[in-house]
C-alpha cells in the first residue's frame, strides 16, 4: 500500500512572516492564495523582485523594524512605534536618536548582557556536572 502524501500549505500571514515582510505590503496573488512548503521555499531561495523591494525598503513588520533598531518589539511599543515602517523611516530614526531609542538601544543591551552572563553560568554547572 502506498502512502498519500498530502501538500503542505500555510496562510499567506505565515508566509509573510517566515519571509520576513509586511503582509498588506505584498501583491494581492500573495495576500489571496495559499502558500505551498515548496513555494515558499522558492520564494526564499529565488525571492521574485516585489520580495526582494519589500525587503529592502519596507515596509517592515514589527519583528523586523525591532531588529533594524537593536530593541525588543515592546520597546517599540513602549516607543510609539505601531505602524509599519519603511528602511528611509528606520534609518531616520537611527539618525535622530530619540530619548525612546537610546533607552530601549540600552535595555536591550542588558537583556543581551544578563542572557549571556545566565548562559555561562549553565555552561559552568554542566561542566562542573560532568566532572563530578
Amino acid at each position: 500500500m502506498t502512502q498519500h502524501q498530502s501538500t503542505q500549505t500555510m496562510k499567506p500571514a505565515t508566509a509573510a512572516k517566515k519571509l520576513g515582510v509586511y503582509l498588506e505590503a505584498t501583491p494581492a496573488e500573495f495576500r489571496e492564495g495559499v502558500v505551498s512548503r515548496a513555494e515558499l521555499n522558492q520564494l526564499q531561495a529565488d525571492p521574485p523582485q516585489w520580495l526582494q523591494d519589500l525587503r529592502a525598503k519596507g515596509p517592515h513588520p514589527r519583528p523586523v523594524v525591532a531588529a533594524k533598531l537593536g530593541v525588543s518589539i515592546a520597546g517599540l511599543a513602549r516607543g510609539g512605534v505601531t505602524e509599519p515602517l519603511t528602511t528611509e523611516q528606520i534609518e531616520a530614526l537611527k539618525q535622530e536618536q530619540p530619548e525612546w531609542l537610546v533607552k530601549e538601544r540600552a535595555t536591550q543591551a542588558e537583556v543581551r548582557k544578563e542572557g549571556a552572563r545566565v548562559k555561562k553560568l549553565h555552561a559552568e554547572k554542566a561542566a562542573r556536572a560532568d566532572r563530578d
